[in-house]
């Protein structure tokens, strides 16, 4: 399986580059905003293309994905301002999802906040909480992959994220209290989720829990 990876210098996807690394079955390919990121991926063998999905044309991503079997969403404007989190987080994640339909691929894997949903953006709106637009990017962007999309999408909601050791043990589900991961459990995450079909139209949060990665995920 290739996986097209948006976002794939962020810190949650440099882990899963590494996760992936001797894997027998699962290979990369990168797509990066600045080809000064090249290095990171060439030293670990993995194909890398410099692509903007703000700018860059639905055909140009379509083309990037030929040959690929699924697309991993990792990309976030990282509080750059509310014009790059609606232009990313939302557009450019329709754009994404609307170049593998066009490219014909099927498997989606998309990297969101938390929690979303409409009982969550009243709340953060009404605190005019600094997150507020970025629920509702993320919100849609995932309500659009849902219901707007024929893909066979994954949504994964991590908690807190850290810089900790992994434990390589996870708690997923929905509705839970909000808590800590680290960036490494949930790439392994992604991983397993990749590695499970039956995750297809799975929607989850995943914190540090009791249960290992590979069991939790093929519990689902």
């Amino acid at each position: 399986m290739k996986v097209l990876v948006i976002g794939a210098h962020g810190k949650v996807a440099k882990h899963f580059a590494d996760a992936i690394q001797n894997h027998p079955t699962i290979e990369e390919k990168a797509v990066i905003r600045d080809k000064s990121q090249k290095g990171f991926f060439d030293v670990r063998e993995i194909d890398s293309i410099v692509l903007d999905i703000v700018y860059d044309s639905i055909k140009t991503l379509a083309e990037a994905m030929e040959n690929v079997d699924a697309v991993v969403f990792s990309a976030g404007a990282g509080g750059r301002g509310l014009d790059q989190t609606v232009m990313i987080d939302l557009d450019g994640a329709i754009k994404v999802m609307t170049a593998a339909e066009k490219a014909e691929v099927k498997r989606f894997v998309m990297v969101s906040t938390f929690r979303t949903g409409r009982e969550e953006i009243t709340k953060e709106v009404t605190k005019d909480a600094g997150l507020k637009i970025y629920t509702i990017c993320k919100h849609y962007a995932d309500e659009w992959l849902k219901n707007q999309t024929s893909l066979d999408w994954t949504i994964v909601h991590p908690g807190i994220l850290t810089d900790e050791e992994p434990t390589s043990h996870i708690k997923v589900g929905m509705g839970n209290d909000i808590n800590r991961i680290s960036r490494q459990d949930v790439a392994q995450t992604i991983l397993a989720v990749l590695e499970n079909e039956n995750t297809i139209h799975q929607e989850f949060e995943v914190l540090t829990g009791e249960t290992l990665i590979g069991e939790a995920i093929s519990s689902l």
